[in-house]
């Protein structure tokens, strides 16, 4: 008889078996095979992994920083090393393809190897003689225990948006992985403790909103970094900033992209495919509307073509384009959404509900690609995120009323445009209200040079989950205003003003 294997806990430098009665399994999408069970963490789990942190922060703060940065060398290493084996767990647990899984992969290994340019990022001020024989420096020291709270639909990326820039700046952390797919993160995690990084430096728990409110509540956490759905997102960020803490939190979005007839016609219908049914759908990026400006609405039908000829199926078996929702849920809350996008009056142009399927995964929790036309606000297709294969099309008859359909829109994460007309270009980069901006970029997600900017309903907080903004979030900035005398210094009359002579 095989046994199911149960996902760990690490706190204080050790896997260790939950205590908890509470599991949940963890469930391969595309084939409903029970893959591991999950622990509901208990709260003294949770206190253990804060302990240990507080305790390895005593330490790791002193860490010289060359000596983190080179943690990080030997981690981006390692993730290259075994990328495809990660990419293979995540695949099986979440869903999405193997090219996409190593994709959402890369993107984190790209913050490692941004944490491991720390010595650079970390810099303060100085500012020599800002009056007579005095001198004014900044630091940027650590916080303490931070903690990071991801989503299923990259378990991979988000994970490592969080805890190497936190680790690197000198903090130490407790993460708390998605409880749908916890297993990838968990590797990466295992790979993490390989490059070196100390006992109770990294702690992991799992859960739910028990653990979650835990994270909020806890006196000795300094910060939260929070990815997930708006729902989720304002209640964390609402219940750990009154208990004092730092958050930043990246929630939910209707991204739109706006298409001018000048656009060139090939790559932009392949943009709009790629980026509004890649991951089926389950992206806080993804184009879910696009408006189609002037004759550009004659594209249609070429479009609901190009969707056709996607194939849906296991992600791991190789040709697949779309596959499975991450849950039944998932699935029966998409196709509720596609029925009611038809009982308001859309157009439904291509109905993914019952895709064509190979035999082997018929019991997978498919969706496949879905377009509908004619969709204006107040339907619900169009004001809720729907994080499914579904693409709605709006219609403008101008650039000015598409920009004002996306301004008018509560989230602002991203938005992009296809044209050939820089004036154009110049002109939506401006007058747009959204945080990341794509030109001919469907999704216009930055390198870690540049800081993740969603604003609006999208986002909480002030400063991005990575890039320079991030290390001010896990860095308190202290200022130092010195003057030194020597012994053959005059003594002067004394000074009851504020000012510095």
């Amino acid at each position: 008889m095989n046994t199911i294997p149960t996902v760990k806990l690490l706190i204080g430098g050790q896997f260790v078996e939950s205590e908890t009665t509470e599991w949940r399994n963890i469930v391969n999408p595309a084939t409903q095979q029970v893959l591991a069970r999950v622990p509901m963490a208990t709260r003294a789990e949770v206190d253990a992994a804060v302990a240990a942190g507080k305790l390895a922060f005593k330490t790791w703060r002193h860490t010289p920083i060359g000596v983190r940065a080179r943690i990080f060398l030997k981690y981006q290493q390692l993730i290259r090393e075994h990328m495809k084996e990660v990419a293979a767990i995540l695949t099986a647990e979440q869903g999405k393809t193997l090219p996409d899984a190593e994709g959402d992969i890369f993107r984190g290994l790209e913050v490692v190897e941004h944490a491991a340019n720390i010595g650079n990022l970390q810099m303060g001020e100085l500012a020599n003689n800002v009056a007579t024989g005095v001198d004014t420096y900044t630091v940027q020291q650590p916080l303490g225990v931070c903690a990071g709270i991801t989503p299923f639909n990259f378990p991979a990326m988000i994970p490592l948006w969080m805890f190497p820039m936190a680790i690197a700046c000198g903090n130490t952390f407790v993460l708390k992985p998605s409880e749908q797919d916890p297993m990838s993160t968990m590797r990466l995690v295992e790979l993490a403790i390989e490059a070196g990084i100390p006992p109770g430096v990294l702690n992991v728990v799992h859960g739910g909103e028990e653990v979650v409110n835990a994270i909020c509540d806890h006196a000795d956490i300094k910060a939260v970094s929070f990815v997930g759905s708006t729902r989720v997102g304002t209640h964390v960020y609402h219940r750990a900033s009154q208990a004092g803490k730092r958050v930043q939190c990246m929630m939910g979005a209707k991204n739109h992209a706006i298409i001018l007839p000048d656009a060139h016609k090939e790559q932009t219908l392949n943009n709009l495919i790629g980026a509004g049914f890649g991951a089926a759908g389950q992206r806080c990026m993804a184009v879910s509307v696009a408006i189609l400006v002037g004759e550009a609405r004659k594209w249609i039908p070429e479009l609901v073509e190009r969707a056709q000829k996607l194939v849906i199926g296991n992600g791991a078996a190789a040709g697949t384009d779309v596959g499975p929702v991450i849950s039944c849920a998932a699935k029966e809350r998409v196709e509720s959404l596609i029925a009611q996008g038809v009982a308001e009056g859309a157009t439904l142009d291509l109905d993914g509900r019952q895709p064509p399927l190979d035999g082997g995964v018929r019991e997978g929790n498919f969706v496949g690609p879905t377009i509908f036309s004619g969709v204006k606000p107040g339907m619900a297709i169009y004001d809720q995120e729907i994080f499914g294969p579904v693409l709605c099309i709006a219609e403008a008859a101008s650039l000015d009323e598409a920009i004002a359909l996306i301004n008018a829109n509560p989230n602002g994460n991203g938005t992009a445009l296809f044209t050939q007309s820089g004036a154009a270009a110049r002109k939506f980069q401006e007058e747009v209200d959204v945080g990341q901006v794509g030109i001919n970029v469907p999704i216009p997600v930055p390198v870690p040079l540049f800081s993740f900017t969603g604003s609006r309903a999208s986002k909480l907080g002030d400063l991005g989950p990575y890039g320079k903004q991030v290390v001010l979030f896990y860095t308190q900035t202290k200022t130092i205003t010195e003057r030194w005398f020597d012994d053959s210094s005059v003594a002067g009359a004394v000074n009851t003003t504020i000012s510095l002579r």
